[in-house]
Order: structure tokens, then C-alpha cells, then sequence
């Protein structure tokens, strides 16, 4: 199977020939993908070389002549790198743009800690009016990707991963979908987590919501399906963890409530390894996660095999 970042050069450079809005901001990661794409549209593939100040600068001013700008590179050198530029440029001066990460939290462990990026979401999260996009296979991926490029001018965040789930669900953009229906609790599982969810949930009485939209929040989906599953909640996110938990706390101001947010530690692991690894050391394997949900939803998420 492709992954999410060998959909992305094709899909946009199709957008590139469909919509004489789109243009492509890169700073050399990535710019392989577009060669033939900057053939034919030179004005509107540019590679601004490894300045990522620039890269959303860039796009900021693009933006503002009536482009609509994608933007792409490691999510570390997307978001983080250039916070500054992406609050005042795009965020202050109300200009739309569609970032597109690669490597999400840790997928190029050999890189290091420079091109990792677990906290991506939760920096977004500091600022208003983003969307943020987690698919979690390449199939949703280009169905985001789309939908991202023709939402007008808004800000969106689309972050891409090799990590995947086996099948495509149908997606939205806005959204969280039921995949699985229990009265002891609700387990949210974004993108690429579900598949792992599901297998730590196997037995377990509990609600599985998919996310992949996760700004804006769907309040709606978790209230109606803690009204019918109650309202112990635990969020599993393939970034840091806790990112959502505020989130899902103001959808359920109204009834008491215990949400968990699980995802990636804090801690750097500084034996980079390999990406099983660094999910097992952070306890979104599925074993780790049956033991950590279980404990928190308690007996009566447990469901009894019939004789």
C-alpha cells in the first residue's frame, strides 16, 4: 500500500491543473515529487530552498494576492520552525493556506529529535480558527488533502503519517464516525491509531469513535454517545498526549465527567530505534493500551463471552 505522503505530489499536482488558484510552497523536502508539476505550472511551484521562515512567509503573501497556497515539509520544520510566521503572517493578517506535514510525531526515528514533532497539534491549538486534519490512510488523506485546498481561504492543518490503518472509512471533514457501540465507555481513536484501538478494545463494552477531524472538535458526536455509553472518556492520539483532553472536557461541561488522554509522553527517548519502538515506549501498542484503558473504565467495560 502507498502511503499518505505518496498520494500527496500526485493529488496536489492534479489540483495544480484543475484550479488556477492552488500553488505549491515547498523548502526542498518534498520538491522531487513536483518536477514535473513546476514544468508545467512555473509560476506556481515554488521552492523557496531550507528556509522555513520564508516557506510560510511565503505562502502568507500568496495568500494574500488570492492564491490558495499548499504548503509542505516535515511537520517539525512546518509547524515549530516557523510558529512565529504562522501566528503573525498567516494567523494576524487572516490569510488562508492548507500545511501539509510529513513524519508526523516520529516516523523517521532515525532523523532524530529535530524532525520529530508530537507537540504539532497541541502548538496549533494556541491559535484560533485552524482546522486540522488527521487522516489515518491514504485514501482519507487524499479526500482531506481535497477537501482542504477548496475550503475557501481558511487555515488548515493536514498531518500526514506513514502509520496507517489497514482500510479507508468514509470521511467528512468535520465529523467523528461510530465504528463500534458499548455502555461502559467511550474511546476516541484518531487516524492512524484506530485500527490499534480496535484491537486493544476487542471485548471491551465501550464506544470507539474515529476521528479524523480533530479541529473543530466534535462535541456533538462524544455528548450523544456518552448519553448512551456514558461519560468516561479516553482519547488515544498519535501526537502528545492530553492535546484533546480540553476539548473533550468543555463537550461535556454539562454532566459529570473522567476523560484520559493518552498518546505520547513527554520524555525524549534518545534511542531513536525504530517506530515500533517508540510506540511501545509511549504505551499506544495494543497490549499497553487494553491494560491503560482497562484500568481506567474499570469492570464494567469488561464483557463476558457468551457460554
Amino acid at each position: 500500500m502507498d502511503t499518505m505522503r505518496d498520494r500527496f505530489a500526485p493529488v496536489v499536482s492534479r489540483l495544480l491543473d484543475e484550479d488556477p488558484r492552488v500553488a505549491v510552497v515547498l523548502a526542498e523536502i518534498g520538491a522531487a515529487g513536483f518536477e514535473e508539476a513546476a514544468r508545467r505550472h512555473p509560476e506556481r511551484v515554488v521552492n523557496v530552498g531550507i528556509r522555513e521562515q520564508l516557506l510560510v512567509g511565503a505562502a502568507a503573501g500568496l495568500a494574500l494576492t488570492g492564491l490558495r497556497p499548499v504548503v509542505h515539509t516535515f511537520a517539525s520544520f512546518l509547524v515549530e520552525r516557523p510558529f512565529e510566521q504562522i501566528k503573525l503572517d498567516l494567523g494576524h493578517q487572516d490569510a488562508g493556506a492548507v500545511l501539509v506535514s510529513a513524519a508526523a510525531s516520529f516516523d523517521w526515528p532515525a532523523g532524530g529529535y529535530t524532525h520529530m514533532a508530537p507537540g504539532d497539534v497541541a502548538l496549533l491549538d494556541t491559535l484560533d480558527g485552524w482546522t486540522v486534519h488527521v487522516p489515518g490512510h491514504p485514501d482519507e488523506a487524499e479526500t482531506l488533502l481535497r477537501q482542504a485546498v477548496a475550503a475557501g481561504d481558511d487555515k488548515v492543518y493536514v498531518r500526514l503519517s506513514i502509520q496507517a490503518n489497514g482500510r479507508a472509512l468514509p470521511v467528512d471533514g468535520e465529523r467523528f464516525r461510530t465504528v463500534r457501540e458499548g455502555r461502559s465507555g467511550v474511546v476516541v481513536a484518531v487516524g492512524p491509531m484506530l485500527d490499534t484501538v480496535l484491537a486493544a478494545t476487542e471485548g471491551l463494552d465501550v464506544t470507539v469513535l474515529y476521528a479524523t477531524t480533530v479541529r473543530p472538535f466534535d462535541g456533538a458526536a462524544l455528548r450523544r454517545s456518552a448519553r448512551a455509553a456514558g461519560t468516561d472518556v479516553v482519547l488515544v492520539e498519535p501526537y502528545l498526549a492530553g492535546t484533546s483532553t480540553a476539548a473533550a472536557n468543555d463537550a461535556l461541561a454539562e454532566v459529570p465527567h473522567r476523560v484520559l488522554g493518552l498518546g505520547v509522553g513527554r520524555r525524549e527517548l534518545r534511542r531513536y530505534g525504530q517506530i515500533e519502538e517508540h510506540v511501545a515506549a509511549h504505551g499506544l501498542d495494543a497490549r499497553s493500551l487494553r491494560e491503560r484503558i482497562g484500568s481506567f473504565l474499570g469492570a464494567g467495560a469488561a464483557v463476558v463471552a457468551p457460554a
